[in-house]
């Protein structure tokens, strides 16, 4: 069986759901009418960590206890989402989680990592320079290092495209964020299994977009820095495996300023009363650069996940945009 066939992708699922149900897709009139097409919003900020990360931890952590019955604890670098995900998987098996983030990284994440049992760590300016300390404590400490991408972390993420286009099999493209990469290719591996033809466009925002500036290269570039709101796209160099894919199957990536996300993030709460952080509200807001173009068709998004700060959130809610960490 393939790692990525339908049957095997089906299998992680399954898997995924015996620890959460599968989330809403939505299609909410006044969104549609902003964007002058019909769009469907695919609610990953209603999971148990407000994020689609917890997908892969179920898988990842599930297929560590088999293939490396021995590990002992897990380290992992992050800007909040994908260390919840790990805590909370590690937890569930009786693993210690030590997460590491950059300094200023958001509190409230910080919190909900400490919450589901991980010891956090504050290293370095950003993400990339966290995900260093990570590989260092993984081998000063002995413990296993998860990586942002990896294939047992995609298959259980592309749980949520499998119920989107069960739900909207019509679609004829879906935007998608890009930080380290498992949601786009996520959201491609389940379109190619169930041979759809529907556009995948990838977002990153303009002040972390290292992404888009090697797509069109055709390899792999880094960026000197990655200061945006959005944290869930703050990324300066894609992972070479996730680029690998997507480069190849993306349609073309869009770059979103962070006053478009503040946008974006208002007409949530505005028009579903949805709370949606900086990299959930992203894909909305290039689907609606792009509004011109998509009159009559049938479009989704991907609101990620809802975990920012209040305060932040409030400053947004106010008509401002926040200043990056």
């Amino acid at each position: 069986m393939s790692e990525y066939s339908l049957e095997a992708l089906e299998q992680a699922s399954r898997l995924v759901y015996q620890q959460m149900s599968p989330t809403p897709q939505y299609v909410w009139p006044q969104l549609c009418e902003k964007l002058g097409a019909t769009l469907w919003v695919k609610h990953e900020n209603h999971t148990a960590t407000g994020a689609f990360k917890i997908r892969g931890g179920i898988t990842f952590l599930d297929w560590l206890s088999k293939a490396h019955p021995g590990a002992n604890g897990i380290v992992t670098a992050t800007r909040g989402n994908h260390g919840q995900s790990q805590a909370r998987a590690a937890g569930a098996m009786g693993l210690k989680a030590t997460i590491v983030v950059p300094h200023g990284n958001s509190r409230e994440k910080n919190t909900a990592m400490r919450a589901f049992g991980a010891k956090v760590i504050e290293f370095g300016q950003d993400f990339d320079e966290a995900r260093s300390e990570a590989a260092r404590l993984a081998d000063a400490e002995g413990l296993f290092i998860v990586p942002p991408y990896h294939s047992r972390i995609v298959s259980g993420v592309a749980s949520y495209a499998l119920e989107l286009f069960t739900a909207a099999p019509e679609l004829d493209v879906v935007y998608v964020p890009i930080g380290c990469g498992s949601g786009i290719c996520g959201v491609i591996r389940a379109r190619d299994a169930l041979k759809l033809k529907t556009e995948i466009v990838g977002v990153v925002s303009t002040e972390a977009d290292a992404a888009k500036q090697s797509f069109e290269a055709g390899r792999i570039l880094e960026t000197a820095t990655a200061r945006t709101f959005a944290d869930g796209m703050a990324v300066r160099s894609p992972v070479e495996e996730a680029f690998e894919l997507y480069s190849k199957s993306a349609s073309r990536i869009l770059a979103v300023s962070d006053r478009e996300v503040a946008e974006a993030m208002r007409l949530y709460y505005a028009c579903t009363h949805n709370l949606a952080e900086g990299a959930g509200a992203a894909s909305l807001a290039a689907a609606l650069q792009e509004s011109q173009t998509l009159s009559g068709k049938t479009v989704g998004v991907i609101l990620t996940g809802g975990n920012i700060d209040s305060d932040q959130f409030a400053s947004v809610l106010q008509g401002d945009t926040p200043l990056p960490v």
